[in-house]
């Protein structure tokens, strides 16, 4: 499908193709997605982590995210348990509202809520929704061999619904097209590590976001052309406290948070959306795909509160983050009521005491709308660094 379904910020300033490009990420009636279905274009939706989106785009069909929204759970709350993460609920509310449709859902058994959550969006929906299988043990010498099966039955699956053979030259495509975007990503991290202060935590944040909203193509030209712009951009830098930020991995802040965040702090690396970039190298064009792609999911990958692999001890992962990217101090959040965010924040403490590193520990919800009384905390954290 050729025709471009995100064309707002083309031929535009950069200023006016972030604000349009703001504009798609805040609009929870997914338009992108719509033009996408209007001309004849298939969907499948992935829950929050990490998901083989190669899969889907060598199919022809369009990987879309599922990662909540801030809207209120109308419909879905009836679904589920009061003592529940928020995301679980609107992303079942934006199929109960037909905010978007979709011709399959798959999600993943990270957490003992996301576990069922196939199950109560099987019973409310007319399409197929599954469970993807990832290995609960990474450091056995079969996981590969394990994932990569599972990413076979996925696989066919998807050829169920699309009508598409998958084949492996598809895939060897799919997986350059990805490459490339993964690699422009880091790009856009580089610039946020090196010279945090020529894009803002929330400029990044929507840039990354809208790879799950548009064709992986479509992402891989607005940063092809947007970089370079950011790079040439004329801002000065500023006294601010560098920071990374920890416990986005599922859940997601409003994007209001974040930017408060950015009026203190520079924020120069993150967890945010860790799926859209969670493998750290080229996966080989070379050799059998499926088998590369959970290879690289094992192998070559980022850390999570969500993946107990005993070769990347989350602690260690932190302090390293931190190392490679100069912060000088850290911002510790999770979602509420996630169990492994609000785990991992005391074993993430306690190593940054040891480090002697100071951090601020916070916790959010998306579609929390309040943030001063943050924003006073952060600021006055901030100063006693500054000053200190």
């Amino acid at each position: 499908m050729s025709e471009v379904i995100f064309h707002e910020w083309q031929n535009r300033s950069l200023d006016d193709a972030l604000y349009e490009c703001r504009e798609l990420f805040e609009d929870t009636t997914f338009p992108t997605v719509k033009r996408w279905r209007e001309r004849g274009g298939k969907v499948v939706g992935h829950f929050q982590v990490a998901f083989p989106e190669e899969i889907v785009h060598a199919a022809g069909m369009l990987p879309f995210k599922v990662r909540g929204a801030p809207i209120e759970a109308v419909q879905s709350d009836s679904r589920f348990g009061s003592y529940l993460c928020s995301i679980l609920k609107t992303s079942l509310e934006l199929a109960l509202s037909d905010a978007v449709t979709l011709e399959m859902f798959v999600t993943h058994p990270i957490c003992d809520a996301a576990r069922n959550l196939a199950a109560v969006w099987g019973r409310n929906v007319s399409y197929p929704c599954q469970i993807l299988y990832l290995p609960q043990n990474p450091n056995s010498p079969h996981s590969v061999i394990y994932l990569r099966g599972e990413y076979d039955r996925l696989k066919r699956s998807i050829e169920q619904i699309s009508g598409e053979i998958i084949t492996n030259s598809a895939l060897q495509n799919s997986i350059a097209v990805f490459n490339e975007n993964r690699r422009l990503i880091r790009e856009l991290y580089e610039i946020k590590k090196k010279t945090p202060w020529l894009v803002s935590a929330d400029e990044a944040y929507v840039l990354v976001a809208l790879a799950g909203l548009i064709p992986r193509e479509e992402h891989n030209q607005l940063l092809r052309t947007l970089l370079p712009r950011i790079r040439a951009r004329g801002s000065r830098t500023q006294d601010k406290v560098r920071v990374v930020f920890e416990g986005g991995f599922c859940e997601q802040p409003p994007l209001d948070l974040i930017r408060a965040i950015a009026r203190s702090c520079y924020v120069v690396d993150d967890d945010l959306l860790i799926g859209l970039r969670w493998l750290l190298e080229d996966v080989p064009l070379e050799g059998e795909p499926l088998r590369n792609l959970a290879e690289a999911y094992l192998e070559k990958s980022s850390y999570s509160p969500v993946q107990h692999d005993l070769r990347k001890p989350k602690e260690e992962m932190l302090l390293a983050r931190m190392r490679n990217s100069r912060a000088e101090a850290a911002i510790i959040t999770a979602a509420k009521m996630c169990e492994p965010g609000l785990e991992e924040q005391v074993a993430y403490t306690r190593a940054l005491d040891q480090a002697g590193i100071p951090y601020f520990v916070g916790e959010f919800e998306e579609n929390m709308t309040s943030f001063d009384s943050m924003e006073i905390q952060l600021e006055t954290f901030v100063e006693n660094i500054l000053f200190s």
